[in-house]
């Protein structure tokens, strides 16, 4: 069986700061794996390890430097990392985006694609959709327990009324939540072994698609603008010099609540 994850190289910082230029996220900070994708890597690990054999694929989009994402997963255990990076996909929206890991999952044809719930800095959870739906694959999302056998996919899903059990057959694109497992961390000896494994890098042209089908071009979204957020309005600070709770008390008389 081949299981192919979906990853991401994030901002290691969880303050955003959006480039005032460009009006996208800035990257130029120290960046890490995705949190939400180490469990579906981990996720991936264990559905190899419960079968007699198979291949663990980590799938990303992004600059050469997300490579570095793409080895802590392989420190994990999955076997070898395909990494979309070209110049022309820079600025790449939710469709752009999809196109180009449909795109690297069909040169995989992998039999089970998993995706981490959300990328944390976007939080949009809605790219394993979008890319389910251009790979014309059922999809579940919001997977807490995975099993797999007789080409069919068994998730329990959260819901906010309780669990869902859901057979989906194969191939299929599954989205798991950080509730399904623990991940692994890498031993000292997969971190050494990381460095040996494939790691291929593929162009826009790779993937059969034209420079101008990405980035800005292909994306279908654009930011006209940003600001910065509204003024919170009159706030009254109270230093608490011994007679606080009498200050809160009177300002709260002031204003009629008492």
């Amino acid at each position: 069986m081949k299981i192919a994850v979906c990853v991401k190289q994030v901002p290691e910082t969880q303050a955003k700061r959006i480039d005032p230029g460009t009006k996208r996220l800035d990257r130029s900070g120290e960046a890490t794996l995705n949190a939400f994708d180490a469990n579906a890597i981990e996720e991936a690990l264990r559905v190899k390890e419960s079968s007699s054999d198979g291949e663990v694929v980590l799938v990303s989009l992004g600059p050469q430097g997300a490579l570095d994402a793409l080895r802590k997963g392989l420190a994990m255990g999955a076997d070898r990392g395909v990494l979309v990076s070209d110049d022309a996909a820079a600025g790449s929206d939710l469709v752009a985006t999809s196109l180009a890991l449909a795109k690297a999952l069909e040169r995989e044809s992998a039999d089970l694609i998993l995706f981490g719930q959300q990328a944390s800095d976007s939080d949009g959870a809605v790219l394993w959709a979008a890319v389910a739906d251009r790979l014309r694959v059922p999809l579940v999302s919001q997977a807490a327990e995975l099993s797999v056998s007789d080409g069919k996919a068994r998730v329990k899903r959260q819901t906010e009324f309780g669990y869902d059990v859901i057979d989906a057959p194969l191939p299929a694109v599954v989205a798991v939540s950080d509730a399904i497992n623990e991940p692994r961390y890498p031993s000292l000896k997969g971190i050494m072994g990381a460095k040996k494994k494939p790691q291929e890098s593929l162009s826009v042209s790779d993937l059969g698609l034209d420079a101008s089908q990405l980035g800005e071009a292909g994306s279908k979204t654009e930011v006209l603008s940003i600001g910065d957020p509204p003024a919170r309005g009159d706030t009254v600070k109270i230093d608490d010099d011994g007679s606080g709770a009498q200050k809160i008390a009177d300002f709260l008389v002031e204003k009629r609540l008492l």
